[in-house]
């Protein structure tokens, strides 16, 4: 095996397979990857219990073949390694690595220990790699980290037609968004659960160009962008349908500057002690109203007034967890925010400035008990 190939391609390819590599393991053959050389194309695959990934680059083949080397200590050296073309080879039981005047070394390891690489499942459709990547961004803040409950670490990806939704709740919060999908049929359907880490890990691979292929079946999810094909397993169990916790009967609807309000959590939270909740008053004169946020307890707090425009004359004051409510404020793109509101303790949904359309991202958060100030 011998090729040649540009350091930014190698290190890129390397770098990305090298994701799925299990921290420890018992089977050392488990932190290798497998590099694959043949007809001017070099393929770079690892994986893991969970999860697989191979990244294709382009290389000039001297000698095609395959070869197993330690994952993390060729990341390493790719890491160090100077501009310009790599000469990669392997030499009876090492493969070297040559950049200009530099040389390494790394033992091989048996190629026949080594798992196969899953199949990319059926390909159902394709999705704006740009849009799907910002959408899972968005409800990811949403999804448990408890790995007791690994049914609410994940995401939900449905597919129904022209539509893919993406949704995420750890019982706190539930984060939805929806975006076009381009179906390969107009029957497509399905309603998947995928980590919540593995999915963002996956997406943060990709450029925000392009198209990713969308693929399914009852055991794994795929997605293949731009030389790039990942297959993750999927998660046991469904998360809640949200429909019913997003509708609302009568709510107050409050729309604020987005920049403002989050610079305004930020700056009160300081004094909000161990999670202590942030609360939030809305002034009761319509349109041009207020409202003012507060936390802390007895002698150490802070408060900040902003606009608030309401549509009910009515005065309420609800609180939130400041953590959740930043990160939900910070995963909107609109720079206005809409709140509604139907009682303390009670749900909140946010959302941007227009009204919720299909494809509109949707953050629900349970309001806690206002404290005593």
């Amino acid at each position: 095996m011998e090729f040649r190939v540009e350091r930014g391609a190698l290190t890129t390819a390397v770098s990305r397979a090298a994701r799925v590599l299990p921290a420890r393991s018992p089977v050392p053959v488990l932190g290798g990857l497998l590099l694959d050389v043949d007809a001017g194309r070099l393929r770079v695959s690892g994986l893991d219990f969970e999860a697989s990934v191979r990244v294709e680059a382009e290389a000039h083949t001297t000698r095609p073949g395959r070869v197993l080397v330690m994952g993390r200590r060729l990341l390493d050296i790719c890491k160090v390694l100077p501009e310009g073309p790599v000469e990669c080879a392997v030499e009876g039981s090492r493969f070297t690595v040559t950049a200009d005047g530099s040389r390494f070394g790394l033992s091989v390891l048996p190629l026949d220990e080594h798992p196969a690489l899953p199949p990319l499942p059926e390909v159902r459709g394709a999705v704006d790699a740009g849009e799907f990547a910002a959408a899972v961004a968005q409800v990811a803040v949403a999804a448990g980290r408890d790995d007791t409950l690994p049914a609410l670490t994940g995401i939900r990806l449905g597919l129904d037609g022209s539509t893919m939704t993406l949704a995420a709740t750890d019982r706190y919060r539930f984060a939805v968004r929806g975006l076009p999908f381009r179906a390969k049929s107009p029957d497509v359907a399905a309603d998947v659960l995928v980590s919540a880490r593995r999915l963002t890990e996956t997406v943060r691979s990709f450029g925000r160009a392009g198209q990713v292929d969308v693929a399914v079946d009852g055991g794994s999810v795929g997605f293949e962008h731009a030389g790039t094909r990942t297959t993750v397993r999927l998660l046991d169990g469904r998360l809640p349908r949200h429909d019913k916790l997003f509708a609302m009967t009568d709510p107050k609807v409050v729309a604020m500057d987005r920049a403002g309000l989050v610079d305004a959590v930020k700056r009160v939270s300081v004094v909000a002690d161990g999670g202590s909740p942030l609360q939030m008053t809305f002034s009761a004169t319509p349109p041009d109203g207020s409202v003012l946020l507060q936390a802390g307890f007895e002698d150490d707090v802070a408060s900040q007034r902003l606009p608030a425009v309401s549509d009910s004359a009515q005065e309420m004051t609800v609180a939130f967890n400041p953590a959740y409510l930043l990160e939900a404020l910070s995963s909107i793109e609109d720079t206005t925010v809409r709140m509604k509101l139907i009682g303390p303790g009670q749900r909140a949904m946010i959302t941007g400035g227009e009204d919720p359309g299909p494809a509109t991202y949707q953050h629900l958060l349970m309001s806690v008990k206002p404290p005593l100030l």
